[in-house]
């Protein structure tokens, strides 16, 4: 699960918050398509690097989505936060406006009854936030809403995208659907739009 937007609300800030969901059978097909993608790119470059959306070229973004909506199997779900519709109240409390949104998506993913109660399933989240409270304050309040979902095989991870090829790959996705809103571009949204089987607007 990765994230596109800001959490502020000032002129400055982005019009729209959301995050994104990728489900796949074996994340190691996501790894693998971002490895061959840097290598095209970076033949020169023996280190392993980190891609991100909104440094590449479009025909790097292009030929990545491409891939990824190749991949058999592959869903995605998304919750798009309307922020112009967020009572004021809440803008003041973003730390359980995050929670709650993200809460949301997994709520929404139960929903479309991809995943079964009896199921493990492993989340991993890119790892934003430096400070360690409200790390462990979000892993905390995803893992006892999913527990008292009944979903007691539920593990959640925060891991930092440098770190981990297939947060990287869900970083293209949740960049081409935030690009769909927060620009008006469906260029690259329409690449994976297949793909999409939950796309839910928060506060429409």
């Amino acid at each position: 699960m990765d994230e596109s937007g800001d959490m502020g609300f000032s002129h400055k800030s982005s019009k729209w918050f959301l995050f994104t969901l990728v489900i796949v059978d074996n994340e190691k097909v996501l790894g693998s398509i971002v490895k061959k993608i840097w290598k095209a790119i970076y033949k020169k470059h023996k280190h392993v690097g980190e891609l991100h959306a909104s440094h590449e070229k479009d025909i790097t973004r292009t030929r990545m989505l491409q891939k990824l909506a190749g991949i058999e199997n592959l869903k995605i779900v998304t919750i798009i936060l309307n922020k112009t519709k967020v009572h004021v109240d809440l803008r003041n409390q973003k730390n359980y406006l995050y929670n709650y949104t993200a809460n949301i998506i997994l709520d929404r993913l139960i929903n479309t009854k991809i995943i079964d109660k009896d199921e493990e399933i492993s989340l991993i989240v890119d790892r934003k936030d430096t400070k360690k409270n409200l790390r462990e304050n979000f892993i905390s309040y995803i893992t006892n809403a999913m527990h008292k979902r009944n979903h007691k095989k539920f593990k959640m991870t925060l891991v930092a995208s440098h770190e981990d090829k297939c947060l990287q790959a869900v970083d293209f996705i949740s960049w081409a659907i935030f690009r769909k809103y927060e620009k008006g571009d469906f260029e690259f949204y329409e690449i994976i739009k297949n793909q999409i089987i939950d796309e839910k607007l928060l506060f429409p």
